[in-house]
């Protein structure tokens, strides 16, 4: 789909909304809103404000603290969307404690790192089911999912990731939208329009969305559109860093007593350009674009042993090509040639034509279903006992062309599993948790035998392999409540991973983020064991959320730099030097670490409160043999103060400061410390109940980032040593509700 497809998409649906909004009605009370029903297992965040929290509490900046949860649970709010305008998930939870991101290309391809784990470690997702990209495949690639039109993003960790899947070993970051509606609007409709302006790019961020009902339907649209020009550093312009991403989503639900059933659509198109000297010289970028189709629903019973069932679906195909200036290797497309051809000159020093055209090419196709039922409390003589069980199955083809298929080649998975969540109130606040999850994966491709690091002269043996594996996890919880609100938690879980087909049969160059990649058949299930241990306050003038954690990982498998350098095949290792060698290996590793953001309102006065705040998070990674971790974030330790009115003005000032990276791996760098300063002041206009159509919420801000422009490098990149993330910059920033 080009880019003028996509425009009239949004047009379209842009009409579908206007239609919508012509003629809502306030939707009959019994369609709009369904009496709740507690979730504690399945649903590890509570969807509302928790009991007893004051409006303080959903207030601008206030952090949101998740007390009933089975697991660690972070979430980033619509209120901090709105303000900070991210245009990737890594880009949003850069600065939260415990989380970053990989940093590759600054507002495209960052991932999300936590607790020092990446890859397929860390699940993405929207609304529950995987984003099915290929971002797990390399830093170089972007997730189709931008933040702009999210009701919030949660981070999940702990035992309650087994409802998702085993390769969630370190988390999961999930995108919650309303592209399915749950509920409709309960004054016919509602929307809203953001945009902003960032300064250190020259970039601007667009985003609308709007809902509606009538009857027992209800009906979602949105759109957003981002684009920025190489961004500024310390040190001058970071060339070819500029991106670009549109998107929209049409969705549709059938609401009814007991519950809905819902379809949506969604489109994503981006290009970004991947800076660094070599990349420069190529003008390298990627173009991905995914389509996306999602089923939801839910049906509430009205007696029997269950209380409902909850079930979901998506089919997506993802596609990007891999552009640069040089001879063509693979599919040239149509509107990939934004930059036209560049002279270069031969031999004799005659000007010629440098073609400029695809180098490479994937493809992704998934599909994935899960089905929940939750039974109903049953009385025993300890206390309550609820719970949920699921079944979770996934297919997905990965298929590559040009330099890409001699990274890997194309490559079938499967799974299915099926997992259980159970709990047992014992009353007087204490809560005992317990989930347990079994799954078949089956990852089908080409396994190639390396004679070793540099060729000897034997020949390269490649197969055809089918790899089975059935991890096995468990995890237990218990929750307290205690006195002032405070909530403790300890939890302990195994959990097994199956090694994904990059890590078993990866086999060449990948020239973004120049690496040479060489996988080993023979990896075994990846083991850990971990115990954590929290405490959490949600209310009242101090807030906080703690933890501490410590993993340990029986065949822990990781990317390691072997000091070798290669060129595009095998037999130049050794003796060219444009590609970095990796080896996937598995060892024991140990991890530690800590985390813990707090708040409290020190003064209080008329209609203001004055507060302070601080972070701190660290992660200690090494194996076994007393050797490092590659990539692993600094600690890092920050506070700030921050004003919040309820006339409407909200302010912070905030410094967050990383140490100095010194527990390097092998063939890796010190990364220097570094100091973000950030302050923001923003003024939201609350206006009396609006007639249908009237504005009846304005806010405006302007949020200033890095503004001591310091040289901010990320310790987790491959291209640490090259590239600066963005220096100092300012964001104006708007939204309208209705």
């Amino acid at each position: 789909m080009s880019r003028s497809r996509v425009r009239t998409a949004l047009l379209s649906a842009s009409s579908v909304a206007a239609v919508a909004l012509v003629c809502a009605q306030p939707a009959h009370a019994q369609s709009i809103a369904l009496p709740e029903i507690e979730v504690t297992s399945p649903s590890p965040v509570r969807r509302a404000a928790p009991q007893g929290a004051t409006e303080a509490a959903t207030a601008p900046g206030v952090l949101p603290v998740v007390t009933d949860a089975f697991a660690s649970v972070t979430v980033l709010t619509r209120d901090r969307i709105e303000r900070e305008q991210p245009k990737t998930l890594g880009d949003a939870l850069a600065d939260t404690p415990g989380v970053g991101g990989t940093g590759f290309v600054p507002g495209a391809a960052n991932r999300p790192i936590i607790r020092g784990l990446d890859g397929a470690r860390v699940r993405i997702q929207e609304n529950g089911l995987g984003v099915h990209d290929v971002s797990a495949l390399g830093e170089d690639h972007a997730v189709p999912l931008n933040p702009l039109v999210a009701d919030r993003v949660e981070v999940i960790r702990g035992p309650a990731t087994l409802r998702y899947g085993s390769q969630a070993i370190g988390g999961v970051v999930s995108m919650e939208t309303s592209r399915v509606p749950r509920v409709a609007p309960s004054r016919g409709f509602s929307g809203e329009v953001l945009g902003g302006y960032s300064s250190v790019d020259d970039g601007g961020n667009a985003a609308a969305r709007i809902d509606a009902g009538h009857g027992p339907f209800a009906v979602h649209v949105d759109g957003f559109r981002t684009r920025s020009s190489d961004y500024r550093t310390p040190d001058g312009r970071q060339t070819n860093s500029a991106t670009e991403s549109t998107g929209a989503a049409i969705g549709g639900s059938y609401l009814y007593d007991q519950g809905h059933i819902g379809l949506a659509f969604s489109r994503y198109e981006g290009l970004y350009h991947v800076p660094g000297e070599e990349e420069t010289e190529a003008n390298v970028r990627l173009d991905p674009r995914q389509s996306k189709l999602q089923l939801e629903g839910e049906h509430r019973f009205d007696g029997g042993p269950f209380e409902a069932l909850r079930y979901w679906a998506n089919v997506s195909s993802y596609k990007h090509n891999e552009l640069a200036r040089g001879h063509d290797h693979g599919e040239e497309e149509e509107g990939h040639h934004d930059h036209g051809n560049e002279h270069g000159h031969d031999e004799h020093g005659h000007e010629e034509e440098a073609e400029d055209g695809v180098h490479a090419t994937f493809r992704n196709r998934e599909s994935e279903a899960r089905i929940e039922l939750q039974h109903r409390p049953v009385a025993t003589s300890f206390g309550a006992f609820s719970g949920a069980l699921g079944v979770q199955a996934g297919q997905g083809r990965l298929r590559t062309a040009g330099e890409a298929g001699g990274l890997i080649a194309p490559t079938d998975s499967h799974s299915i599993a099926a997992y259980l969540f159970e709990e047992l109130d014992f009353g007087s606040g204490l809560r005992l948790q317990g989930a347990a999850r079994i799954e078949r994966s089956t990852v089908d491709g080409s396994a190639t035998a390396f004679p070793g690091l540099t060729p000897d002269g034997s020949p390269l043996v490649e197969r055809d392999a089918k790899k089975n594996f059935t991890p096995v996890s468990v995890s237990l919880g218990a929750l307290h409540d205690f006195a002032y609100g405070i909530t403790g938690s300890l939890t302990a879980q195994y959990v097994e991973r199956a090694p994904t087909g990059l890590e078993l049969f990866s086999r060449g160059p990948h020239d973004a983020p120049r690496l040479f990649e060489i996988g080993d058949p023979n990896l075994g299930l990846e083991k850990a064991t971990s115990f954590e241990i929290g405490l959490r306050r949600s209310q009242g003038p101090l807030r906080f959320d703690a933890s501490a954690y410590h993993a340990r990982y029986d065949g822990f498998i990781y990317r390691r730099l072997t000091g070798v350098e290669c060129g595009e095949t095998f037999d130049t290792c050794g003796v060219e030097d444009e590609l970095d060698q990796v080896a996937y290996s598995q060892k024991d590793a140990r991890f530690t670490g800590a985390e813990i953001a707090v708040q409290y309102d020190a003064v209080t006065f008329g209609q203001h409160v004055l507060g302070v705040e601080g972070q701190y998070d660290i992660v200690r990674a090494k194996f076994a043999d007393g050797e490092n971790v590659p990539r692993i974030p600094p600690h890092r330790l920050g506070g700030g103060v921050y004003w919040r009115s309820e006339t409407g003005f909200f302010a912070r000032v905030n410094l967050l400061h990383a140490f100095a990276q010194t527990k390097f791996a092998d063939h890796e760098t010190r990364t220097p410390g570094y100091d973000n300063l950030k302050a923001e002041i923003s003024y939201t206009k609350r206006f009396p109940e609006a007639l249908p159509g009237r504005v009846n919420t304005l806010t405006v801000g302007l949020l200033g980032d890095n503004l001591l422009n310091d040289r901010i490098r990320n310790a987790a990149s491959f291209k640490k040593d090259e590239i600066l993330m963005p220096g100092a910059g300012a964001r104006v920033f708007v939204k309208v509700g209705f």
